[in-house]
């Protein structure tokens, strides 16, 4: 499906290119710093990293890889309950494919304890014969208030409709979980994987343009918070809930090191400071 992947490519590159520019916008000052880099085994990306006083550390990341083997990454249990639309491939339909990748990754740190953390994911996988979309996004505060995760949950709901939104953000709760802990990473968003075949483009471009708007308003309603020293120790003890997830369970992470991606990329999730 050359046209197909060469239009989500496209998509995708728009969608980092305005989020990147609205994010610039609110840190005021520093700018994204952008770094194409190539993959050995096929294609590349660019990684655009910010460090500012907003945003203590940020990327928003654009990649699209390809290559004659699908990397062996460990699949993900699918509860049924996710519904029927979702439909993991089979071990024989990956095993040896050629594949190609691409997706727009984005983390953000603020450095203001009050502003939450925030990632999102969009992506198209290709094996062989077989294609389908993920992603997901959640929200991470130290401290929660109930407007904020309403209003953010209220955005993705609208996004997604009523049926998705109810299966995927029941997905989030599970999948964004530390098991060691018993403990979710954050007040949830939603998570979808497996969704196979190209009608499902549009629903993961709404999901992506829910970003701003759910993520914005919070931005800004909170960013003048005066905050201590102790909320700070306590801002970095919580980033480490975001560092062990993302380097044990994150699927992003282990297919990125699996399929040869930019290390330095890959770990632009990981905050600037962090403590246990």
């Amino acid at each position: 499906m050359p046209a197909f992947r060469a239009e989500v490519e496209e998509r995708f590159r728009d969608l980092r290119d305005r989020i990147v520019a609205r994010l610039e916008e609110l840190e005021g000052g520093a700018r994204f710093r952008r770094t194409p880099w190539e993959r050995p085994g096929g294609g590349g990306g660019e990684m655009s990293e910010l460090r500012g006083e907003l945003f203590e550390k940020g990327g928003c990341n654009f990649s699209a890889v390809h290559g004659p083997s699908f990397p062996a990454a460990p699949p993900g249990a699918v509860p049924a309950a996710h519904g029927d639309d979702v439909r993991p491939p089979r071990p024989e339909e990956l095993a040896g494919k050629a594949f190609f990748a691409t997706g727009v990754s984005l983390v953000m740190h603020p450095r203001n304890p009050f502003v939450p953390v925030v990632h999102l994911n969009v992506r198209y996988l290709e094996a062989g014969d077989v294609a389908w979309f993920g992603g997901g996004t959640d929200l991470t505060p130290f401290s929660a208030f109930p407007e904020d995760t309403a209003h953010f949950h209220g955005v993705l709901q609208q996004a997604c409709g009523k049926d998705r939104y109810e299966r995927f953000s029941q997905w989030a709760r599970e999948y964004f979980f530390l098991p060691h802990r018993n403990s979710e990473r954050g007040v949830g968003g939603v998570f979808f994987d497996y969704l196979r075949g190209p009608e499902h483009r549009d629903f993961v471009q709404r999901v992506g343009e829910a970003f701003l708007p759910a993520y914005v308003p919070l931005v800004e309603r909170r960013r003048g918070t005066p905050w201590t020293e102790a909320d700070r120790a306590a801002q970095l003890r919580w980033r480490g809930r975001y560092v062990e997830f993302n380097l044990l369970y994150d699927r992003g992470t282990l297919f990125g090191l699996k399929s040869g991606g930019n290390v330095e990329a890959i770990f632009m999730s990981l905050p600037p400071l962090v403590a246990w």
